[in-house]
């Protein structure tokens, strides 16, 4: 497949980039910066360079592929996304080409079994999300969401966060390795068709206060808005378990899992 990735020099779209490359995939990925296209040509990838939040650049490039994969951030995620919305639907409306977006588990809100078709209930940080979200699942694009546990692998994790203190601890999150997560983002745009959204976990949720250890600090949920910002705390606050059957169902099984008080990965 010739597949179009945006933020492929970022945490998820690199490890993305790699398990593409690796399965044999033709690999065209946007980015902003003559390094950046460094990076990824080294990579066996052609780089083009391009904001894509610019619908008209992304349209025109789309249109030689079979499926775009996007994992780009941006300091304006609704103008970058609804950009992304704007450009797919022009060049693969009534086709079978595929949008591969990337959601996060925080679109679900609270829950102890997390199903990937529940109705979203957002923290107020993600919920400019779902309805990007919903109008590209009922429109005539084929879409999958991908919609991520907490991610960690490569160096990066929330330890940090969690051992300065989340409340008190006891909200489960739900994890993924990166590099689990990146064969799932090849798996779902591989299908042949389009899947809705996909909750990646590792099916093992654990407290946050069990992956962080004794040391980590304990306070109130109020002194963990006035510490991090409101919006940023409830959602680290959620408390959520999920499995992630629609990925297992594609024959997909994590390599990695959290060990408590650890993000030394078994």
């Amino acid at each position: 497949m010739r597949i179009l990735l945006t933020g492929a020099t970022g945490y998820v779209g690199s490890a993305v980039l790699d398990e593409l490359v690796g399965a044999g995939h033709e690999v065209v990925a946007l980015v902003r910066s003559v390094a950046a296209a460094e990076q990824v040509r080294a990579k066996d990838a052609r780089a083009e360079i391009g904001d894509a939040a610019d619908a008209d650049r992304l349209a025109g490039l789309l249109a030689t592929t079979d499926a775009v994969i996007h994992t780009a951030a941006s300091d304006d995620p609704v103008a970058l996304n609804t950009a992304i919305a704007d450009a797919v639907e022009r060049a693969y409306a009534g086709t079978e080409r595929r949008l591969v977006l990337t959601s996060g588990i925080w679109i679900y809100g609270d829950g102890d079994d997390i199903q990937d078709d529940d109705i979203p209930k957002p923290a107020d940080l993600v919920a400019w999300r779902v309805p990007i979200e919903d109008r590209l699942l009922a429109g005539p694009v084929s879409t999958t969401i991908v919609a991520p546990g907490v991610v960690y692998g490569r160096g990066e994790s929330l330890l940090p966060i969690a051992r300065g203190g989340v409340g008190d601890g006891a909200q489960h999150w739900t994890w993924v390795h990166v590099d689990d997560l990146a064969r799932l983002y090849r798996l779902v745009v591989e299908h042949p068709t389009a899947l809705g959204r996909v909750i990646a976990s590792d099916g093992v949720p654990v407290a946050v206060r069990d992956v962080a250890g004794p040391e980590a600090r304990v306070e109130t949920a109020d002194e963990a808005r006035a510490r991090l910002g409101t919006a940023f705390a409830d959602a680290l606050l959620l408390d959520q378990r999920a499995y992630g059957a629609k990925a297992r169902s594609l024959g997909w099984q994590p390599r990695h899992a959290v060990e408590p008080q650890t993000l030394v990965v078994r």
